[in-house]
Formats: C-alpha cells, sequence, structure tokens
C-alpha cells in the first residue's frame, strides 16, 4: 500500500469508528507503520471523525517526527508495542464505552475479557487490565513494555482500550472485538453467563494459532 493510500485509510477507519460511537469528541489515537518503517499518527487533539490524511504526523524510521503536526501525547504507548512486537504494524486507542464501564467493576491484573465468543480469543488473546495512569504519563508504555511483547491488547483502568494489530484494518477489528466483548460481560454480568470451557479455548487457540499461554 502506498503512503498516500494508507493515510487515506487511517482517516476511512477512524471516522468509521467514531461515526458508531466507539469514541468521541477528541478522544483516541491511531497510528500505523509506513513501508519504509516510519509511522504515521494521529495528531493531538483531534476527533477521529475529522482527521486529515494530509496533517497526520510523520514519522521516519529512526523516531523523528519530520512532518505533519504534532503527535498524540500517548506516543509512549505506541512506541511501546512496536519495539516489543516485531508483528506490529498498526496500534489503536479508543475510550469505548463498554470496555471502560467493565474496566470500573475489574482488577488490574490478567484476563479482563472473559472468553465469552471464539472470536475475541481469536483476535485479541489475553488482555490485561493495566493499572490506572494519567492520559499522556509515560509510565503506560513503561507498563506495556513490562509485558515483554506477550499480550496485543491491553485495557487501560478507567481510561480505554489499546490493541496492535499486523496492520491498521486488523487493529480496528480486534479493538471492535474487545469492546463488542465488553459489552457482552456487561450484559450478562450476575447471570451465570456460560463462557467457552478451557477445552474449547484450547481448541480455538490451537486452531488459529492464538498467543495464548504467554
Amino acid at each position: 500500500m502506498t503512503e498516500a493510500a494508507l493515510r487515506e485509510r487511517i482517516c476511512l477507519l477512524a471516522r468509521s469508528l467514531f461515526e458508531r460511537g466507539l469514541t468521541h469528541g477528541s478522544t483516541g489515537n491511531i497510528s500505523a507503520r509506513t513501508g519504509d518503517g516510519g509511522l504515521l499518527v494521529s495528531p493531538t487533539g483531534t476527533s477521529f471523525g475529522r482527521l486529515d490524511p494530509a496533517r497526520l504526523a510523520r514519522f521516519d524510521a529512526g523516531g523523528r517526527h519530520v512532518d505533519g503536526d504534532r503527535p498524540t501525547k500517548e506516543m509512549p504507548l505506541h512506541t511501546a508495542f512496536y519495539d516489543t512486537r516485531g508483528t506490529a504494524g498498526a496500534v489503536v486507542h479508543l475510550h469505548s464505552c463498554h470496555s471502560v464501564a467493565l474496566s470500573l467493576l475489574s482488577e488490574p491484573g490478567e484476563d479482563f475479557l472473559p472468553p465469552l465468543t471464539p472470536y475475541a480469543v481469536m483476535q485479541l488473546g489475553r488482555v490485561t487490565l493495566l493499572p490506572f495512569f494519567l492520559p499522556g504519563d509515560p509510565a503506560m508504555g513503561q507498563a506495556v513494555r513490562g509485558l515483554a511483547g506477550k499480550r496485543s491488547a491491553v485495557m487501560l483502568a478507567n481510561h480505554g482500550p489499546v490493541v496492535a494489530g499486523r496492520d491498521v484494518e486488523a487493529a480496528c477489528n480486534a479493538i471492535e472485538e474487545l469492546e463488542a466483548t465488553a459489552q457482552l460481560a456487561l450484559l450478562t454480568r450476575g447471570m451465570g453467563p456460560r463462557s467457552l470451557t478451557e477445552a474449547q479455548v484450547r481448541r480455538v487457540v490451537d486452531t488459529f494459532d492464538v498467543e495464548w499461554d504467554a
């Protein structure tokens, strides 16, 4: 994909997320690898519904900001995923309502999402709930680095999910799956929902080569 096409794709997908209420106002940020190893990143203080392809922040392969507007203050989150996961081609962070709500009812640690559907397992693997950090705090990136690349998705308590994918479409699909699973968890909370059994999860993990045990 050319850089021009990637710029358009980032803005198209971001607008779709915004228009369906998966992030609001000027919340959320998105980045993707360019063909030369650099990054395109949504600017700080911008709305997913109104991103301009020409104004995306551009970083070169050495991590230098070389063009476009000032990037999101959550750059430590993005670079932590790129530096620790060699397969990461894009990172998306939202302030999606159901996942944030579920984080208010959970304690930091492993397995933020119950294995309610095979697709959550397939697209996300295990999701770690990280503790609360101030927005833009570099400690968020340090917490992701502390996972040593073993997670493609994390949930920031009282804040929002962050997902890395092989490309920008995969990352957006996965973060939508995270939000949908959080909504299912809330809808069935206290009702004794029938999650996938350990054997069923194992079949999904083995069949679709999911990172799960690390």
